[in-house]
């Protein structure tokens, strides 16, 4: 028999993230495909209860947790140690998590811990004849594989915004303590705060994975226009006033985040944690519009999950014009996203 544990961490304020429900729900999927599987859930933080509370719906028998102080941070000893004590009190065969930048460093070497197998970045789970069977990207995105193993425990880490979240009601949850007893090398690392990538002097918050829309800015704002010269200042103007007007996410090819080293002049709001692409992130938006962007192939794999693309550009020959857009405006992106920000701040 199966035992499939869905195993999360909570936030700082002890709820749990919508990657978590995103995780419930490939959970789920695996517990109705496996016949005679048995679903627990195993939660990780400084407090459980009221995140346990907030999923008590689900078909899950049992509810185990790690809590306190010593596991409110990401810290690779503790949360090793807490999800190894949560996989063994659970005897878990299956392990599903969110693929969190907290849990992704910890859950392979907890399955080397326990002897089992891990999968990372997986977009999907289903089911063979009663078989788990997992979905993933390889090659840059450009090949999907569907992929099984007998080997347990499997750890299975599903990438955030790959699928809808599980909406399970709330209710109140029972859950197990487990005790994990931390000697005091595991302590060691402390951590002193939370530093998050905003714009220079300002208290806007860039990178937003939930936003309805990412708004890619690309190399094209920082070279010289019609006139001859280059409009930094504007380009900088625009591009956070739409983020402010939006909610929108912003994200930038790699041309452009390494313009800085090279001595040329940068959007002084960008670092390489909004890269996307090749070498950045894939992020998963259900629209997104390129910018100055010329389509270049390692930008535009990262756009791979993004529902609806469109593109602003004054080459109609640019890549994004060949198969890469769903729509592609010709025209300049100074003139068009300062029309479009009249527009906006008129209907605010």
């Amino acid at each position: 028999m199966e035992n499939i544990l869905l195993l999360v961490h909570t936030e700082p304020d002890g709820s749990l993230a919508k990657s978590a429900g995103e995780a419930l729900r490939a959970a789920r999927t695996l517990n109705k495909a496996i016949a005679g599987s048995n679903l627990v859930v195993g939660l990780v933080g400084e407090t459980v209860q009221a995140a346990a509370n907030s999923i008590a719906g689900c078909p899950a028998t049992k509810f185990f947790g790690v809590a306190g102080p010593d596991f409110a941070h990401a810290r690779y000893s503790t949360d090793a140690a807490a999800a190894e004590a949560i996989c063994k009190a659970a005897q878990a065969t299956i392990i599903v998590a969110p693929a969190t930048t907290r849990w992704n460093r910890v859950l392979p070497g907890v399955a080397h811990r326990l002897g089992g197998r891990a999968d990372t970045h997986v977009t999907a789970v289903d089911d063979a004849e009663g078989k788990p069977v997992i979905r993933r990207w390889y090659y840059r995105q450009r090949m999907e594989a569907a992929l099984t193993r007998t080997h347990r425990p499997w750890f299975i880490l599903v990438d955030p915004g790959s699928q809808a979240p599980c909406e399970c009601g709330p209710g109140t949850a029972h859950v197990e303590m487990v005790t994990v007893n931390l000697p005091d090398s595991c302590k060691r690392t402390t951590v002193l705060g939370v530093r998050e990538p905003r714009t220079a002097g300002t208290e806007l918050q860039t990178i937003r994975p939930d936003a309805e829309l990412l708004f890619v800015a690309g190399a094209g704002w920082t070279k010289k226009q019609a006139d001859g010269k280059v409009h930094l200042e504007e380009a900088e103007k625009l591009i956070l006033e739409f983020l402010n007007l939006t909610g929108a996410s912003l994200g930038s090819t790699k041309s452009l985040v390494d313009l800085g080293a090279e001595g040329q002049p940068v959007l002084s709001f960008l670092s390489h944690l909004n890269q996307i692409g090749q070498t950045g992130s894939t992020p998963r938006h259900p629209k997104g519009l390129a910018t100055c962007c010329h389509g270049e192939e390692p930008h535009t794999i990262g756009w791979r999950f993004i529902a609806e693309r469109r593109a602003i550009n004054l080459d109609p020959n640019c890549g994004w014009a060949r198969g890469k857009a769903d729509v592609l405006y010709v025209a300049d992106a100074f003139q068009v996203m300062a029309k479009v920000n009249e527009l906006l701040g008129a209907k605010k």
